[in-house]
């Protein structure tokens, strides 16, 4: 099954597959290799608002997709970003999705280093500097930040450090990892014996030279100073800290993260909590049955995102004040 642990899996993969001819590539350089992206902006004169998708967990490309499994002989598959891209435009807002640092076609950013260099930090830094590149674009107009499952972390701490002018929630969590991480676990049927001691120590900060045969990829060594550094950030306390009203959005039907998250994020001031029924973690309705879900929505690219999902984002685009 495939769960928020795996955005523990720093993997790489193919690049990601062509965009419409409306659509064109986008480079974030930073000092250790190039971010790539695709940028998609309505025809038009005049300004228009822009969107950064930050991308949720796991060896997740700019289109949404990744080489993890979710059902026998399938992998994600969804097009998400690349859907929600597209209709964005369609009501005339640009946007920015990018492969992740280390996956796809970001794969030569992570050139020199290893897993173990990885830091939570490291994706926030990289949303951060797309965010400062976007606001310096003068073809935009407002600039929102919008963060899927993991990225909804990421994004709500970028976009507050670089005040950008919104922020949206998408399948976001609203407990530290290592509880989600706890939760999920239990829920699997996995003994706390195995994996109680290793959390309490990786919350204290310190690493487990022996973790379980039978959990190490989740806890392998490599990857344990990412999930430390992941496990210091409270969604709520960070959300606090953006300084306008901020939209959160939460599917009934999301197997990963659950209507009680979006909840404690809807209860932040300023925010607006929005509850999907049926919508799932991959942003389209879906059956509530885990592998039924995983055998549709999950690896079928041609399934349209939830309706309201994509009218509350333009909307909330709309209402968002503009930079002075």
């Amino acid at each position: 099954m495939f769960t928020i642990v795996a955005a523990a899996c720093i993997a790489t993969m193919a690049t990601a597959a062509g965009d419409s001819a409306a659509s064109r590539p986008v480079v974030l350089s930073t000092a250790t290799g190039n971010i790539n992206g695709t940028e998609l902006v309505p025809p038009g004169a005049g300004k228009h608002p822009v969107i950064l998708i930050v991308p949720g967990s796991g060896p997740t490309d700019r289109d949404g997709n990744s080489p993890v499994p979710v059902a026998p002989g399938k992998s994600l598959h969804t097009d998400a970003y690349r859907l929600l891209a597209s209709a964005l435009a369609s009501r005339g807002i640009a946007s920015v999705r990018y492969d992740k640092r280390g996956i796809a076609g970001s794969v030569d950013a992570m050139q020199g280093h290893n897993e173990s260099d990885y830091r939570f930090d490291t994706g926030i830094d990289d949303a951060a500097a797309w965010i400062r590149k976007l606001r310096a674009d003068p073809r935009f107009s407002k600039l929102i930040v919008v963060g899927h499952s993991e990225g909804s972390l990421i994004g709500m701490v970028a976009a507050a450090r670089e005040r950008a002018d919104g922020f949206v929630s998408l399948e976001g969590a609203g407990r530290p990892a290592s509880v989600v991480i706890r939760e999920q676990l239990a829920a699997r049927g996995v003994p706390v014996e195995m994996y109680g001691r290793v959390l309490d120590s990786l919350e204290a900060g310190r690493t487990v030279s022996d973790p379980p045969a039978a959990l190490a990829a989740l806890f392998r060594p490599s990857v344990q100073p990412y999930l430390i550094s992941w496990f210091r950030y409270d969604p709520v306390a960070e959300l606090r800290e953006f300084r306008f009203a901020s939209l959160v959005i939460q599917g009934t039907h999301d197997l990963q993260t659950t209507v009680a998250d979006g909840k404690l994020l809807g209860s932040v001031p300023g925010a607006k909590l929005l509850l999907l029924d049926g919508m799932t973690h991959v942003l389209k309705d879906g059956p509530q049955d885990p592998a039924a879900q995983f055998g549709s929505v999950y690896t079928d690219p041609a399934a349209p995102l939830d309706s309201a999902m994509v009218a509350a984002i333009v909307s909330y685009v709309g209402a968002a004040p503009r930079p002075r």
